[in-house]
């Protein structure tokens, strides 16, 4: 069984005034040779389909085609809920979707069961079993209790989900049961999630939409499966160095300080013993994106070799960070004088010494009180420069010391 995992589409991006259909639209097609050329049995996308809970008609048109696409390729799709996406909106054309081959889970169900799926390999016989977990809503799993803590909300939601996740993977192994004494061999289980965990390394353009939510989901509170597709962090990671805990990432890069990120989706290889493989597959790159930086005699430079990732039809996009020269009030001027001629279009100007006198006035007003444990040691790390797997499992070893020390989440 071959699962194409992905995640965090955002379709219907709308980027600093810039559309991002004619990415997506790329993006899809893509997405169908690949299909085809590595023998894929099932598309699994962990969250964030849509960028708003109210995509705009372009970006439904878009769904429509990814899943009409598949249907005609004979592969089943299975759409997860994000933080991002609407439960009413994805589940409008729910059962319409099952008739060509989609299965949409846009929220938990009370009925555990309904969230177990089972996707069949392209020779029609069932080839793995997935617990179907979307973004989980505190309103979903929770009630609210008058006087708790900050601490206290943050602990209830994190048992609350791992009961939940407790609870699907106990009908998934049940599932297991019945079709393993049909078929004459065990089916893999895997999970789904869109939500963070410790020791995560997020990027600018993930963000939560409500107060309160889970900080990071402890890796250790994962049900065993096979393998854990998760999304809502757009930078690719294992999970605290786990080959079966992943993150895929998002297929195209949504902020400037995603601009060097290889985006991937991953090909998942599962047989009756569980994962076999978990191969990369790089996503090219539709559209320049690049940020520079540098006084207004070193951009001339990092202007032309940006132009290298740009066309005269579609010109790469800039972020443009100017220092030592950004006390100029002409600057916008002088950066278009700059940019004369190439294929680029500049999409944000930044003042470095602006920047850093906000961060520095911001850093001045913070007081110890203000942060957390996991807070002053982020601060620490920072001063640090350290390979990202290193970071995780210093984050993650941290997280161990201060809940043994404390007996609560950092």
């Amino acid at each position: 069984m071959r699962i194409l995992h992905t995640s965090d589409w955002h379709l219907g991006q709308h980027f600093m005034g810039k559309s991002r259909q004619a990415e997506h639209q790329a993006l899809i097609g893509w997405l169908l040779e690949q299909v085809e050329a590595q023998a894929v049995d099932a598309v699994l996308v962990a969250g964030d389909i849509f960028d708003t809970g109210t995509p705009p008609s372009y970006a439904r048109e878009l769904y429509n085609q990814l899943v009409g696409q598949l249907y005609k390729a004979g592969v089943p799709l299975l759409i997860l809920g994000g933080n991002h996406d609407s439960p009413a909106t994805l589940g409008e054309s729910r059962e319409l979707l099952a008739h060509l081959g989609t299965t949409v889970i846009a929220a938990t169900h009370e009925d555990v069961a309904t969230q177990v799926i089972v996707l069949p390999q392209r020779n029609g016989e069932p080839g793995c079993i997935v617990c179907a977990i979307p973004f989980v809503r505190p309103r979903d799993v929770l009630q609210s209790q008058a006087g708790q803590s900050a601490e206290d909300k943050q602990l209830s939601l994190q048992t609350a989900i791992q009961a939940h996740y407790g609870a699907v993977f106990a009908a998934a192994t049940a599932r297991q049961t019945e079709l393993a004494a049909a078929l004459g061999r065990p089916l893999p289980i895997i999970a789904t999630g869109h939500l963070t965990t410790v020791g995560a390394s997020i990027s600018e353009s993930v963000r939560e939409i409500y107060v309160g939510a889970l900080e990071a989901f402890p890796t250790a509170a994962f049900p065993p499966a096979d393998y854990i597709a998760l999304g809502h962090i757009h930078r690719p990671q294992k999970v605290g160095g786990l080959e079966h805990i992943r993150y895929c990432g998002s297929p195209i890069p949504l902020g400037f300080d995603e601009a060097k990120q290889q985006k991937e989706m991953l090909l998942v290889d599962l047989d009756a013993d569980g994962l076999k493989a978990v191969t990369v597959l790089p996503v090219p790159r539709f559209q320049g994106l690049v940020a520079i930086s540098g006084n207004l005699q070193t951009l001339a430079g990092a202007i032309g070799a940006a132009a290298t990732e740009g066309t005269r039809e579609f010109p790469a996009w800039l972020e443009v960070t100017v220092a030592e020269d950004d006390y100029l009030a002409d600057l916008p001027a002088r950066i278009e004088a700059l940019t004369e001629g190439w294929p680029v279009e500049v999409l944000r100007i930044r003042r470095q010494r602006g920047n850093a006198a906000a961060r520095l006035d911001a850093a001045a007003r913070e007081t110890l009180d203000e942060l957390s444990p996991h807070d002053v040691f982020a601060r620490r790390l920072q001063q640090e420069e350290l390979g990202e797997e290193l970071q995780q499992a210093l984050n993650e070893r941290y997280r161990a010391i201060v809940v043994g020390l404390t007996g609560e989440n950092a």
